[in-house]
């Protein structure tokens, strides 16, 4: 039977409009563009900004998030496209299974554990360090970072960390509140985006009083830029691959800058769960998009001008606290301001891990509907109607994450998840329209040949872009998910039972 057998459309349809076994649908346009910010607005902002712009880009890390967001609009109009004509909880996976078949579902499906499981660990990681710069470092290092982390301070101490125990804390706060409600989480987002941007404006605002012009010169990395170390001697930033200086290192900064875009197709996991899904998924997607754009390239130039990009090379000077350093040292008479930096940026992680959690746990249980994971993950709470046991797994996989590895190899493992469904679900929107052009799109992605292989042809760049250490780990992870598909899912695929018949044309026409 062939690997590439794809589910018809209307056994897609029919799942996602059975509301007695399906999820409830109390989600609008509101609540879904907040969702989006939500998932958008966090660790991207306020870690990966200062991480691209030390690692790779500098003061051009705004262009780093130009690029980026031209390959997420590209794909996200592609999104938009699926979410309306496809309401069902499974974003890039569903879609795949659709259009390509279920051996690139199920691939698609394994790489989005890297971009929502995984980014909720990294995000929970940035939230712990916030925390304890909040608390003014009174979290021994010991307990807030992971085994494979260490540093020496000034007096030539050895610090080893053991795991990140305040990650743990708030993965398991969120979890909690999701099992209880999608309506439930909906609204503590909403306010939690609300608090969030208005300190973003806040402190793009006053910070563009206090940017030194001369923090802007050399505009990129140059070459031959020496590496730089910390005081005993360990290289912690080096500059001397394609990717990490000039204008390689503005697409070195996309890779990294471009799990701040994750948010938006986050959305497409609550499709599920949206009132009216043909009308409110497109809007949720592109306007949280959009919104978030602005605000990233209007940040990442305050920031940069503020402070001097090479302040955050080093993670104990800048790099983990970029927002709450910059203005300390270089915005006299504004200390409140990176109080509430702080205190909003901790509020914010939490509306990001929330979105993460729910997306990966929705992801999950169309997966274990169409039987490729155990049916457990697919059980609803009978009174809440919440994928309950999947949150709760996720919780110990996630959490395992979140205290014992270091955040910048998870974030960037994200970006790789990310990219990856954003080049299929590109792709797939073209094969659709070529195998069922009638096919009923209330929203219609605009030039879809053209957009379809520039969001993937971008895309499939911003993966090249990412450093070797992280292709080779992400490959590894997807030749796992193979191994467990064949050795597993394959044999235990609800869809098979009808045999291996290609969905025919007629299948997908609009009826009426």
């Amino acid at each position: 039977m062939s690997l590439f057998i794809k589910k018809p459309l209307d056994h897609v349809l029919a799942q996602a409009a059975d509301n007695e076994k399906g999820l409830k649908r109390t989600l609008g346009a509101a609540n879904l563009v907040a969702l989006g910010i939500g998932a958008i607005i966090g660790a991207g902002l306020f870690v990966r900004t200062a991480a691209a712009a030390g690692q790779a880009a500098g003061p051009g890390v705004t262009l780093s998030f130009v690029v980026a967001a031209i390959g997420c609009a590209f794909a996200g109009l592609c999104y938009a496209e699926f979410a309306s004509m496809i309401p069902i909880a499974g974003s890039a996976y569903a879609y795949s299974y659709v259009t390509m078949g279920e051996v690139v579902a199920w691939t698609i499906g394994w790489a989005l554990i890297m971009e929502y499981a995984l980014g909720a660990a990294t995000v929970s990681i940035a939230w712990s360090e916030y925390l304890n710069k909040l608390l003014d470092g009174a979290i021994p290092y010991e307990l807030c970072h992971s085994p494979f982390e260490s540093f020496t301070d000034a007096s030539g101490v050895l610090h080893q960390g053991l795991l990140n125990a305040p990650a743990l804390i708030i993965l398991l706060v969120l979890t909690l509140l999701l099992i209880r409600g999608t309506q439930e989480s909906a609204l503590v987002n909403t306010i939690i985006v609300f608090i969030k941007v208005a300190i973003v404006l806040a402190f793009i605002a006053i910070g563009w009083k206090f940017i030194n012009p001369a923090n802007y010169a050399p505009y990129l990395i140059p070459e031959g830029t020496p590496p730089v170390t910390d005081a005993a001697g360990k290289v912690i930033a080096d500059y001397s691959g394609w990717n990490k200086h000039g204008w390689g290192g503005v697409l070195g900064g996309a890779a990294i800058v471009f799990f701040a875009f994750i948010g938006f197709d986050a959305v497409s996991t609550a499709a599920q769960e949206a009132k009216n899904p043909k009308r409110d998924m497109p809007i949720g997607i592109l306007g949280s998009l959009v919104v978030c754009t602005i605000l990233y390239i209007l940040f990442g130039h305050v920031l940069t001008g503020v402070a001097n990009w090479q302040d955050f090379v080093d993670p104990e000077k800048g790099r983990e606290a970029s927002v709450a350093y910059a203005i300390s040292a270089y915005m006299p008479g504004y200390h409140w301001l990176a109080t509430a930096v702080t205190v909003a940026i901790l509020a914010g992680f939490s509306s990001v891990i929330l979105v993460m959690l729910m997306g990966q746990s929705r992801v999950f249980f169309t997966m274990s509907n169409d039987g490729l994971i155990p049916s457990v993950f697919g059980e609803v709470h009978p009174r809440y109607k919440t994928p309950y046991k999947a949150n709760a797994i996720l919780f110990f996989f996630v959490g395992a994450f979140a205290a014992f590895v270091p955040g910048h190899v998870a974030g960037d493992l994200t970006s790789f998840g990310t990219l990856f469904a954003f080049v299929l679900v590109s792709l797939g929107v073209w094969i659709l329209r070529v195998k069922a052009p009638n096919i009923e799109r209330p929203f219609r992605t605009p030039v879809a040949p053209v957009v379809s292989l520039l969001g993937a042809l971008i895309c499939t760049a911003m993966i090249i872009g990412l450093d070797s250490q992280t292709l080779k780990v992400a490959f590894g992870w997807m030749a796992v998910g193979l191994v467990i598909y064949f050795l597993y899912s394959r044999k235990r695929s609800k869809l098979r039972q009808f045999g291996d018949v290609m969905p025919k044309a007629s299948d997908f026409e609009q009826k009426g």
